[in-house]
């Protein structure tokens, strides 16, 4: 019988369980990008659309809320959408966290440990 180099740890089983990981992190991701949130804005004049993983999808100006002719109402209402987009991007963030947070938060599943003395810590 050979000694294992990695003091009793299952390489084979390791590796399982990454590519198992990896594929719960794409399946998560695919479906944070199919996922929508709003952003609104000044009552509803503005709202923005971003999928789960930021990307602007639609932006929706209620209507006779801005004079198109008035440099200062423009104004307004880029910064209004700007403020909507932020407002859409951190609840993307917040859905990602939460769906992503499980998958991503540690290597305990895959024989890491938070314990720096541990004969399992990874190294990274």
């Amino acid at each position: 019988m050979t000694d294992n180099p990695f003091g009793g740890l299952d390489l084979n089983a390791l590796l399982g369980q990454a590519q198992q990981m990896q594929e719960q992190l794409a399946n998560a991701q695919a479906q944070l990008a199919e996922t929508t949130v709003d952003g609104t804005v000044a009552g509803g004049a503005v709202t923005v659309t971003v999928n789960g993983v930021g990307e602007l999808q639609r932006v929706d100006i209620k209507a006779g809320e801005f004079d198109g002719e008035d440099a200062d109402s423009l104004s307004d209402l880029s910064d209004l959408i700007i403020a909507a987009y932020r407002d859409a991007k951190q609840q993307a963030d917040a859905l990602a966290s939460q769906s992503l947070g499980p998958l991503a938060g540690g290597l305990g599943g895959l024989g890491g440990s938070d314990d720096p003395d541990s004969p399992f810590k990874l190294g990274f």
